[in-house]
């Protein structure tokens, strides 16, 4: 069995650099073993994901069960600067385990939890009880996955060596893109109404999806450390702040990244011209899914490599593209016949979720490689934190921009994007080549 682990490994990831670069000793007869269990882990997470999607299938669900659309507002910025938030507040208590796979166990079983009342919500609630029942509950899961979010970073680093952690997170993003494209096929194929009982069926699965995962990724053989019992009296935002001040490349990161969200604030807004030039033809449920699988499946193994080689190199150029992907549509939306074509829209769509995927993995691995230790759950938690206010700073800002047109925002977007790219070449490279 161990062998034919080793074997399926060894197809699945190329080893770059020093393969025990990083990582305890105790660890290195059991990379292919923790690798696998990583993978299938973090698969199960990333097929839950699609479903739980505060971009496509959840409002949906507001829609099927008559939620306000004063509330549709609130799903991107619980889903997403709800689950980094917490991340710096929570370290000191990641840090005291021996083990920080069961922290990851722990994130898991709340975001099923959170998916399988989401699902209760689609059968039970309408109006506003069942609105606010979906922000809830979707708070619940964002918890659960700022827990998944920081450990499983951690954990990765402390099993798996330079040159193999970028590869673990592309096939992950593969078989999360194959699910995707499967889902987003089925709902084509369905042809019918997205009900509440197909959304409760599909939310209830993707809770099932986390179980296993959380079973799988049990198995992982981690290294104990000595729990970290350092005084915390000064408190976690001030020791967050303290290492934003002093640590001069870790601040450049955090900038770095916040400045890149180009890609990943666009599309809703390229979404949203569509649908105003085009009607509601862009808005099936079944399109935005098989793109993000599309993007999933065709970068998932590429950039995975990519990140493996330069991450920092990854993030600045994927930046480029979504740039250049913005500005071009823009350019196109002032001819008439590429305005009202029916491809423009999606394949823009389609294309910043590429250039997003590429952006992610980069910034992934890159905050992996560049620190070891306690000081790698440090930099997760702190990064994302920062990343979480500064979210809804950028969505804020987007938000005003919109009062005035989509186009506005996209131009902001693009300007912002140029600056972080410039600044991203000046990072140090960290990754294994």
């Amino acid at each position: 069995m161990a062998a034919t682990g080793e074997s399926l490994y060894g197809r699945l990831v190329h080893a770059e650099g020093d393969v025990d670069a990083g990582i305890d000793e105790t660890a290195r007869p059991h990379v292919a073993r923790n690798g696998l269990r990583q993978m299938g882990g973090q698969a199960m997470q990333g097929i839950g994901d699609q479903v739980v999607n505060a971009k496509t299938v959840l409002p949906w669900l507001m829609a099927t069960v008559g939620a306000p659309g004063v509330l549709l507002a609130f799903l991107v910025p619980v889903r997403e600067a709800g689950s980094m938030l917490p991340q710096a507040a929570i370290t000191p208590w990641v840090r005291r385990l021996r083990s920080r796979k069961w922290a990851w166990v722990a994130g898991a079983a709340a975001q099923a939890f959170g998916a399988s009342g989401l699902a209760l919500v689609a059968l039970n609630l309408e109006g506003w009880p069942a609105g606010l029942a979906v922000i809830v509950a979707l708070s619940v899961f964002a918890v659960g996955r700022a827990l998944c979010s920081l450990a499983s970073k951690d954990v990765l680093g402390r099993t798996v060596p330079k040159g193999q952690r970028g590869q673990i997170n592309g096939v992950v993003t593969i078989l999360s893109g194959a699910f995707a494209l499967a889902l987003g096929l089925g709902l084509e194929l369905w042809g019918g109404d997205v009900g509440a009982g197909l959304l409760a069926a599909l939310l209830l699965g993707a809770a099932l999806a986390w179980v296993v995962g959380l079973v799988v990724y049990a198995g992982v053989h981690e290294p104990e450390s000595t729990p970290d019992e350092t005084d915390q009296r000064s408190g976690w935002a001030a020791q967050a702040w303290q290492l934003l001040r002093d640590d001069a490349t870790f601040r450049r990161f955090v900038l770095v990244r916040a400045l890149l969200l180009v890609s990943a604030l666009s599309p809703p807004f390229v979404v949203a011209i569509g649908v105003a030039n085009q009607g509601s033809s862009l808005s099936g449920l079944g399109l935005f899914v098989i793109a993000q699988g599309v993007a999933n499946l065709i970068g998932g193994r590429i950039f995975g490599r990519l990140a493996d080689k330069s991450s920092r190199l990854l993030m600045v150029w994927c930046a480029v593209a979504a740039c250049a992907l913005t500005t071009g549509f823009l350019l196109l939306l002032l001819v008439p016949a590429a305005k009202e074509s029916s491809w423009l829209h999606p394949a823009t769509y389609l294309l910043l979720a590429l250039v997003h995927l590429g952006t992610r993995l980069g910034r992934k691995t890159y905050v992996v490689d560049m620190a070891e230790g306690d000081r790698r759950t440090e930099y997760v938690a702190v990064s994302n934190s920062a990343m979480g206010v500064l979210l809804l700073v950028a969505g804020a800002l987007t938000a005003v921009l919109s009062i005035w047109g989509n186009v506005p925002a996209l131009v902001l977007l693009v300007v912002l994007g140029v600056i972080g790219a410039l600044l991203g070449r000046s990072l140090p490279e960290v990754s294994a080549r």
